[in-house]
């Protein structure tokens, strides 16, 4: 082997403990700043007494209505309960309840609930067949991705990337959520609008499939 190839080796070598370095790193940060707003489970029970009327006091919503909290990553409750009480997310109703939450109670909040079992539930077998197809499928004929390219194929979503489980959440509460997605009401927080994108090229009927079909997984 030559010099020009030992040099070529070497530098390949060197780029490549480099870019492990970085991707160590920004896990690594990625993971410290998870862990850094983890909140107390115990102290969020009790500062989660109010919210149990519409979301369950262990975060089994019984309205469809209202949704279930529990098992929903912390990071997720986090950033839609801080949304909601600084206004990017606009809720009326909820922002009565948050209004008045520092960090460190949202923080607790939602540590409490995502540690709470969430109950299972089923999909009427109308709704499976077009559910799952758009769920796992898509449609590339409409540049529709599938759900699982973010929400994974059971439904458990990414906490690192800010996707929420949506697996056994109640079916009216999605389909209400994927509608007002469409319509604009709602706004993805961030500054892409992905579920905006995605939730207007789906019809009604599609929107009511998989709002079934997510209910059931599990």
């Amino acid at each position: 082997m030559n010099i020009r190839s030992l040099n070529y080796l070497f530098n390949l070598t060197v780029d490549l403990h480099k870019t492990i370095y970085v991707v160590s790193v920004v896990f690594l940060s990625m993971v410290s700043g998870l862990h850094a707003q983890m909140g107390n489970a115990v102290e969020g029970q009790q500062k989660a007494i109010s919210c149990s009327a519409c979301h369950g006091t262990d975060g089994n919503s019984m309205m469809g209505d209202w949704p279930s909290l529990a098992g929903q990553h912390e990071s997720y409750l986090i950033t839609q309960i801080t949304a909601m009480r600084d206004g990017q997310r606009v809720n009326l109703l909820m922002a009565a309840f948050v209004i008045g939450l520092s960090d460190e109670d949202i923080n607790d909040i939602a540590s409490y609930y995502a540690s709470q079992t969430l109950q299972t539930k089923t999909t009427a077998s109308r709704f499976v067949a077009q559910g799952q197809n758009i769920y796992l499928s898509g449609d590339p004929s409409r540049n529709l991705p599938a759900c699982t390219s973010c929400h994974g194929p059971d439904g458990k979503g990414n906490p690192f990337s800010g996707y929420p489980s949506l697996a056994g959440q109640h079916a009216s509460y999605t389909q209400t959520q994927l509608n007002a997605y469409a319509n604009g009401t709602r706004k993805t927080i961030g500054n892409i609008e992905i579920m905006h994108d995605i939730a207007s090229l789906l019809s009604s009927e599609e929107i009511e499939a998989v709002s079934n079909f997510v209910q059931g997984l599990r």
